[in-house]
């Protein structure tokens, strides 16, 4: 039995995908599909996760909305990364971003409301607005205006309907990045509307030709907003489904009640080992920086001397590579599975705009990322078509 609003979801395209079987060329398979951090847990956090298992208070049910803590080291983090204050009822921690991204809806917005949501964007959002009852309405982002969104331009009627809008910079899946003064005019634009923002930040440690801005640095921006962080890219802690939501205390309340109901709060043992994670602070993340912008230089060079077409890559651990032009983007993943055992993917499933590109992510092994290179140059030959 499925129910009518569950049912009227569409596949989780990575729940769908991850671990199926492959129909594979002659060639030893290299996957550029999922971004997951190739780097190893920082040794602190696993030192520190391994004796807090065996503490007794973090084997019994602990505080609901999190340990004091835990709150802490996230408005310490906040404050020296991003010279942002946050209180401790401005915090909602989550198991992994993604909770938070797809129960938001639920939370603030009454069902025929409007989310609007960024086509290309994450796949997964749009479970939260079927969840919600809401109406979808689209967010185009455009090549030409760097894939920002301009706010002008949209249907004024979706518009005055809509109650939450997501953003997500550093973009997943275009590398696109947002700056400051896009956000204070986004912030400034919606102030004293009805309308919300929910920011995912999850890149936020990748950010290549300066620091990623969060919107909570912008002026009133708590009155509107919220930001999603994750631990899982910018600190390699995937497998530990760790995240907060930071901003607006009305929408940080709303997600702490759902949350309520939902869960007992999260394991003490993965607060303590974020509380490591986040002590390392800035230095880390600036290393984390500067090996994925290393990736992104090289990628780059070599893609342009092949000739290639792809979108900048500004930020993130994506490339978001043309198709031929001849192509779609599933076909296209399909041909380079079968002809070069290189598994990417499609850009279809972040919306129709993304049907003429292919994500290809750079969280691999270097060794890995050069055969791609040239591999994928065997392919120039269909762009010249």
């Amino acid at each position: 039995m499925v129910s009518e609003v569950l049912n009227g979801i569409p596949e989780s395209y990575f729940g769908k995908t991850m671990g199926r079987k492959l129909e594979v060329g002659a060639k030893p398979l290299i996957n550029l599909a999922v971004g997951i951090p190739d780097k190893p847990v920082p040794e602190v956090v696993l030192k520190e996760m391994s004796e807090a298992i065996l503490r007794p208070e973090n084997n019994k049910y602990g505080v609901f909305r999190g340990k004091e803590t835990f709150k802490n080291a996230i408005q310490k983090f906040y404050k020296d990364v991003y010279q942002v204050d946050i209180n401790h009822d401005e915090i909602c921690i989550l198991y992994g971003t993604k909770s938070g991204l797809v129960h938001l809806p639920t939370c603030i917005v009454e069902p025929g409301e409007g989310v609007m949501l960024p086509d290309p964007g994450y796949t997964d959002y749009l479970a939260g607005v079927h969840l919600a009852r809401a109406k979808h309405y689209v967010l185009p982002l455009q090549p030409e205006h760097h894939y920002l969104p301009q706010w002008d331009q949209l249907n004024q009627d979706e518009l005055g309907n809509t109650r939450l809008i997501y953003l997500n910079y550093p973009s997943n899946p275009t590398g696109a990045v947002a700056t400051s003064a896009f956000f204070d005019d986004t912030v400034k634009r919606f102030k004293n509307t009805k309308t919300k923002i929910v920011h995912d930040f999850a890149y936020a440690a990748f950010g290549f030709e300066q620091e990623n801005p969060s919107i909570l640095q912008s002026p009133g921006a708590k009155d509107v907003a919220i930001e999603i962080y994750s631990l899982s890219k910018g600190f390699n802690m995937s497998g530990f489904r760790v995240g907060f939501a930071v901003g607006n205390k009305e929408m940080i309340e709303s997600l702490n009640r759902y949350q309520d109901h939902t869960q007992v709060g999260m394991w003490g043992a993965l607060q303590d080992a974020s509380i490591a994670a986040l002590s390392l602070g800035a230095p880390f993340l600036e290393a984390q920086n500067e090996l994925f912008k290393t990736r992104r230089n090289k990628v780059v060079t070599r893609l342009e001397k092949i000739g290639l077409p792809f979108e900048p890559l500004q930020g993130g651990i994506f490339l978001w590579l043309k198709v031929p032009p001849e192509f779609k983007s599933e076909a296209y993943v399909d041909f380079l599975l079968k002809s070069e055992s290189i598994l990417v993917t499609p850009g279809i499933p972040f919306g129709k705009n993304g049907d003429d590109y292919v994500r290809v992510s750079l969280a691999v092994d270097d060794a890995l990322l050069y055969e791609f290179l040239d591999r994928i140059e065997n392919t120039k030959v269909l762009y010249e078509v």
